[in-house]
């Protein structure tokens, strides 16, 4: 009876953790979270959460579904990065003729088609997360492999949130956002449309938000 009673007691803590791991994706960022990245980088809060008002809108929220982070698919860049796999464009081409709309079941339906082609490739074609990190980024973020960036952003906002503290970090773009020098970060990190999209203009504006919260 004792042992049963211990198999038993395992097993409910086995559960209990597993469901929790299971979990992590829907565990919002607390302010706990983003007060200790912003220690680390040396930066105020209010310009973390200014990045992320740009690159996800008011919801702040790194997943679309359990477990899928929010997806952007990039043809540009799938085209820069096919022949560094030694994949055909007329193969993916080809895929994705065949996906229609623009919601985030259909960017992840265009991922998951250069995927069936070439895993990396798929991965490395779209920007990921509640801070839009293109996968090809993943040398940046200090992992390993596309496959260890793919494991943590989807695992939880907290790696999502890890992820661009080392990307900024690897990318030099840490003093840009501690001097809030908005053109200066949005020039590096949004490319050279920032200025035209105004996301310069827009982070300064989150940033004064919720630099009086």
């Amino acid at each position: 009876m004792k042992n049963r009673l211990l198999l038993f007691s395992f097993f409910i803590v086995f559960v209990a953790v597993f469901a929790f791991a299971k979990d992590k994706s829907e565990q919002r960022l607390t302010e706990k979270d983003y007060v200790e990245v912003a220690k680390r980088l040396d930066v105020e809060v209010a310009a973390i959460k200014a990045v992320v008002e740009i690159e996800t809108g008011r919801t702040h929220k790194g997943f679309w579904e359990k477990g899928k982070p929010l997806v952007n698919f990039d043809y540009s860049v799938l085209k820069k990065f096919a022949p560094k796999r030694k994949v055909k464009l007329s193969e993916c081409d080809s895929k994705l003729s065949k996906i229609k709309g623009s919601k985030q079941q259909h960017e992840q339906a265009r991922v998951d088609a250069i995927c069936s082609i070439n895993e990396a490739l798929g991965y490395e074609s779209a920007f990921w997360g509640m801070f839009q990190i293109g996968g090809f980024n993943w040398k940046l973020c200090k992992t390993k492999d596309i496959h260890e960036f793919m494991d943590l952003m989807s695992r939880s906002e907290r790696d999502q949130l890890e992820l661009f503290a080392n990307f900024i970090e690897s990318t030099k773009l840490v003093k840009y956002l501690k001097a809030k020098n908005w053109a200066g970060f949005a020039s590096r990190y949004n490319g050279p449309s920032y200025e035209s999209r105004g996301y310069h203009t827009r982070m300064a504006k989150a940033y004064e938000k919720y630099k009086n919260k």
